[in-house]
């Protein structure tokens, strides 16, 4: 049995608790700017459509002169149709970077590629929603220049904020330490859904200016205060004191899954009670950064990867379609949508959470979510069938977000980190920031593609059919996970036997 996550905290400093709020609420504010242009297409797309075509005792314009004279898209039908096609665009230039910036920032300091990620993706959105509106400069061409720049620069902070924990917090816990920690997202959503409606009736433009403001201010902070490793001050990972030298960062490097995992369990007091050799013994010499191939040949890489695509696919579809489908299914104003959508977000922070608890006392991860993903397959069906009633549809949406949000915190948070510490890596300890690029990377393309089936099946087959989609793509990665699980079940059934023998 795992030692108690919260007998673990002892452990942690003050320097442990900077690390864990700075590099959530990084994520936080780059979340909360990504909801802000979810919440405010529908202003958006008012904006771009020619008055004309929101008063019927206006003259109409002929094609030449609506573009000529307004600098708008033709219809509301066609902006909507942009608008999805720069979600499409900027999820793909978004995996693209993920690849890239998981690679650079196994090479460069941490700090300064998550610094450039917000700073430079705070200053794209405000030369995309604010100053382009202030400026009345419509351009299709400069939009989709500025959204692609903006993905690859998103791209930047996830793997370095994973990076970051995986190296301050060890395998100890961790499942619940970075469950609690993958709830920034969705307290991101939160933030960005209220930021947006606090300033929308100013116009759109003052929803990008506040959060792209408060985004470039949090990367300054970050650049300031953050340490990217417990190196930085000395400490070492294990020690109850945090004032120990530094010392092989063995720990976080133990997977979570190995057939030695008890064997390791036992060994663990001794090493921590053995003396810290005097520092002109220690030879640190600096670590190797693992290759994209090996990386992505390391043991789950692939199949984690390809089971958070296909759950990506259905948590990234809530993200962007749930307050339009609340609109357009029950007829509710779009305020009221976008305030019960947040229940999807509470579900997936709480699963997140004690999903991650739960696998952390088990010291396996395979089998709650596998747990978790077939308990999401009857969520969705119980949730495309709620009645017309906001409290029922509100419950059963938390409980949806609880199965779905949770696992995928899960991959790509706490196992992103478990795959880039394991056995495999030992001499060559920089590629958490690879393989957490290499598994979020891949759940973007899952996510890209996903926007445009869903838009598709809904136009031809109903609603209806977009749940039966996502049933589909939820059973897909529980069949990725199944070789991982049936490995994990039988280590724990060889564990257990060899305690019976000892018995």
């Amino acid at each position: 049995m795992p030692p108690s996550c919260f007998g673990c905290l002892s452990q942690y400093t003050h320097h442990h608790l900077v690390v864990f709020l700075l590099t959530f609420f990084s994520y936080v504010l780059l979340h909360a700017s990504r909801k802000t242009f979810s919440n405010v297409k529908v202003s958006i797309s008012a904006q771009w459509t020619p008055s004309a075509q929101n008063n019927s005792s206006a003259p109409a314009f002929s094609p030449g002169e609506t573009w000529e004279d307004n600098r708008l898209f033709a219809d509301e039908t066609q902006a909507t149709l942009f608008l999805g096609a720069l979600d499409s665009i900027f999820l793909f230039s978004y995996a693209v970077g993920l690849y890239l910036s998981g690679v650079i920032g196994d090479r460069v300091n941490l700090r300064y590629v998550l610094c450039f990620g917000l700073c430079g993706s705070a200053v794209v959105e405000f030369l995309f929603g604010t100053l382009t509106e202030w400026l009345h400069v419509y351009n299709v061409y400069l939009y989709c220049g500025l959204w692609v720049l903006n993905g690859l620069l998103q791209s930047a902070v996830w793997p370095c904020v994973v990076a970051v924990m995986g190296n301050w917090f060890g395998k100890a816990g961790r499942g619940f330490v970075f469950g609690l920690w993958s709830a920034c997202a969705s307290v991101g959503n939160i933030l960005g859904a209220f930021l947006a409606s606090s300033v929308l009736k100013y116009g759109y433009e003052y929803a990008f200016l506040v959060t792209s403001v408060v985004q470039f201010a949090g990367g300054v902070v970050v650049f300031f205060g953050l340490l990217t490793s417990p190196k930085e001050v000395g400490l070492h990972l294990e020690s109850e004191t945090g004032l120990s030298p530094v010392e092989t960062d063995t720990d976080s490097h133990r997977p979570l899954m190995s057939d030695e995992e008890e064997e390791v369990e036992v060994e663990a007091p001794s090493r921590q009670c053995r003396p810290v050799p005097p520092p002109d013994e220690v030879v640190d010499e600096p670590p190797q950064a693992i290759g994209f191939l090996q990386a992505f040949c390391l043991p789950g890489v692939l199949l984690y990867s390809l089971a958070y695509a296909c759950l990506k696919l259905v948590n990234y579809s809530f993200f962007f379609w749930l307050p339009f489908y609340l609109s357009n299914n029950y007829g509710w104003k779009e305020a009221e949508a976008d305030r019960l959508s947040v229940w999807y977000d509470v579900g997936g922070i709480v699963g997140g959470t004690l999903q991650g608890l739960v696998s952390d006392f088990m010291g396996k991860r395979a089998p709650v979510l596998v747990f978790s993903l077939a308990m999401a397959m009857g969520a969705l069906v119980g949730y495309s069938r709620s009645p017309n009633d906001k409290v029922i549809n509100a419950a059963i949406l938390a409980t949806t977000g609880f199965f779905i949000g949770g696992p995928s915190n899960m991959i790509s948070s706490a196992i992103s980190a478990d795959l880039g510490r394991q056995d495999a890596l030992r001499g060559s300890q920089e590629a958490l920031a690879t393989v957490t690029g290499i598994v979020d990377g891949t759940g973007s393309i899952g996510a890209a593609v996903g926007q445009y089936l869903v838009s598709l099946i809904e136009s031809r087959l109903g609603w209806m059919s977009v749940f039966y989609f996502f049933i589909v793509m939820t059973g897909g990665s529980i069949v990725f996970i199944s070789p991982l699980l049936v490995r994990e079940l039988r280590d724990m059934w060889r564990v257990r036997q060899a305690l019976r023998h000892q018995l």
